[in-house]
Order: C-alpha cells, then structure tokens, then sequence
C-alpha cells in the first residue's frame, strides 16, 4: 500500500509536469509578466514586472542588479508586490533607509538560492525527504520549503510562511518563483 505522502509526491509530480508541458505549448495563456521572458535576465523580467516594484527597488537599493544580470544560475523566491504590502508603510520606509541597506540585502539574498531549483527539482526534492526539505540561501541561512495541501510552502526560521503561487518563470541566468509573502532571515 502506497503512502499518502508518496500519492501526493505523484499527482503533484505529473501535475507540475503537465503544467510544464502546457507552458511551453501556450506561453500566450499565461497570466504572469514573468513567463513571457525566456532570452532575458532575472534583473531585466522583474523590472519589466507590474507585479514586483518594490521587489526591483529594493534590488536596486542594494546594488544586487549586477549579480542578478550575471550568468548564474540563481533561483529567485520573488515576493509579489501585494506579498511588500502586508508590511506597514512604516516598516517599508525604514527598510529602504540608507542605514538599513544591510539588512534590506540581507533579506533579499534570502530569497535567492544558488543554482536552477525548477518547481520539479523542488518537487523531487520534497517527495525524497518525505514531504519536506530544505535550501541554503545566498544570504548563508537555510529555508524550509514543504508540502500544504498540494502548495509548495516556504518555511522562515521565524515560522513566517510563502506559498509558491507561480513557478517555472525560466530566465536566461535562472528561474523565478513567484511568492505570496516576505520571508525573514531576521527580525526587522
């Protein structure tokens, strides 16, 4: 009798792969900027982005625009602007203070990992280590990425959480995962 984890890893794998295959049959059914920008760099697809403004100010701010334009590969977890907005108005500003560099970069780097983790590397990844895993950050910390439900969720050390909203967005230098939320290396 097979696990209900190991069913899971299953419908989730075929679903991903199904997924896969429409993208690269349809690309003009897809709702993300992101998708639409396969000969371009990561720096170049989200600032392009209407969906991650503030993501792109604050890769600016932190002078991450020349790592990101280079050839990688990296995978990017990239908050949403929606995902910036359940920070204060407050908390933005003081993030985006000259003092604060150190730490706004911090958590960006947070967001991104060294090499090519697709929705299907992090899949497998998952289904191998019984529905949960973990990834080492360019910022030197790990994050904890699992199974809820069928979401791929992203794990802080805070317990703060992000889910996987969109995936797959292949970059010429890496891939992009679309998040619903900001995790922390830190407290802010």
């Amino acid at each position: 009798m097979k696990s209900p984890l190991l069913k899971l890893c299953v419908i989730a794998f075929c679903l991903l792969s199904t997924i896969s295959f429409a993208q690269n049959q349809s690309l003009t059914a897809l709702p993300s900027v992101l998708y639409l920008a396969k000969d371009k760099n990561i720096v170049e697809t989200t600032g392009d982005s209407d969906n991650h403004k503030i993501l792109m100010a604050a890769v600016k701010a932190t002078d991450l625009e020349d790592v990101l334009g280079q050839s990688g590969p990296f995978t990017v977890f990239a908050p949403s602007d929606n995902a910036f907005a359940k920070f204060s108005k407050e908390e933005l500003q003081k993030l985006f203070l000259l003092e604060n560099r150190k730490e706004l970069k911090s958590l960006l780097t947070y967001h991104i990992v060294a090499g090519n983790l697709s929705a299907s590397k992090i899949l497998r990844a998952l289904c191998s280590g019984k529905g949960k895993t973990t990834f080492r950050t360019v910022q030197g910390t790990k994050i904890n990425a699992s199974f809820v439900g069928t979401d791929i969720v992203l794990t802080d050390s805070f317990g703060n959480t992000a889910k996987i909203t969109e995936a797959d967005a292949k970059q010429s230098n890496g891939v992009i995962h679309e998040i619903d939320s900001v995790i922390l290396p830190s407290k802010l």
